[in-house]
């Protein structure tokens, strides 16, 4: 079965096989890939993200050191240094760039308008501008689309259904990616119909989990729904039995908690 990761792998590729009649012509010829995203392909998180990339890659006829060459720019937990990554990505003249979860692919087109960008995963393309419609984009942006926004109710009423005495449920958002401003007044209008409060958090980086997860703690929220976000993760304490909340997050953000159900 093709995973999502080497579907991306194979949709890069795609961009660099129309060329391939005039490779024949020229057997020199590298393609030059830019990867824009949290972590790298050999840290632990970025190593499972990657992997589908680089097989799908390899299916098409594109080997890294043979006749591709691969430049990542990682942000880590630095968000703002999106723009700056993405335009060195832009300077170098690579010929494709493969951006991660939002917000990369966002900076990516911001930096560039010429240089087509593949997006590994968006839940709302065309509310965050990076596509006129998913029939026909009509930019330098393709990829994969989620379509998650209205899902988040979903998520609410099966939370709802597992503890149906629940009234107050927390909600962790990015606030640096503009689709999930759509997702949270879907939350909202559907906490209405299910007569739940939403406690909106917000976490950008590992290092706000903390406060978030205590926060919901001390207002005894009954569960928590985590939306999509870049990769992160806050690692639990070695051996710790705290009843702290932990979470942990690679490509969706998904939550794991000792203490209170989770919906992601």
């Amino acid at each position: 079965m093709t995973t999502r990761r080497a579907f991306i792998g194979t949709l890069a590729g795609g961009f660099l096989a129309a060329p391939i009649a005039a490779e024949a012509q020229s057997a020199a010829k590298v393609y030059w890939i830019g990867l824009l995203g949290g972590s790298p392909p050999n840290s632990p998180g970025g190593r499972r993200a990657w992997e589908g990339f680089f097989q799908g890659m390899r299916k098409l006829g594109y080997v890294e050191g043979q006749n591709i060459l691969v430049e990542g720019r990682w942000y880590g937990d630095h968000t703002d240094r999106l723009p700056a990554l993405a335009a060195e990505l832009v300077r170098l003249k690579v010929d494709v760039i493969v951006a991660g979860a939002p917000p990369a692919p966002e900076a990516a087109q911001r930096a560039t308008s010429t240089i087509p960008i593949v997006m590994a995963n968006h839940s709302d393309p065309v509310g965050s501008g990076l596509a006129g419609s998913l029939a026909k984009p009509g930019k330098n942006v393709t990829g994969l689309s989620t379509l998650a926004p209205e899902l988040v109710g979903k998520r609410l009423q099966l939370l709802k259904e597992v503890i149906p005495g629940i009234s107050r449920v927390a909600v962790l958002s990015n606030p640096t990616i503009p689709s999930q401003a759509l997702e949270l007044r879907e939350a909202t209008v559907a906490a209405g119909s299910l007569k739940v409060q939403l406690q909106l958090l917000e976490a950008r980086a590992p290092g706000d989990f903390a406060g978030a997860f205590s926060a919901m703690t001390k207002e005894r929220a009954g569960g928590v729904v985590v939306r999509t976000s870049a990769r992160c993760s806050m690692p639990s304490e070695r051996g710790s039995r705290s009843s702290r909340p932990r979470a942990a997050c690679r490509g969706s953000m998904g939550v794991r908690s000792s203490q209170r159900p989770v919906v992601s």
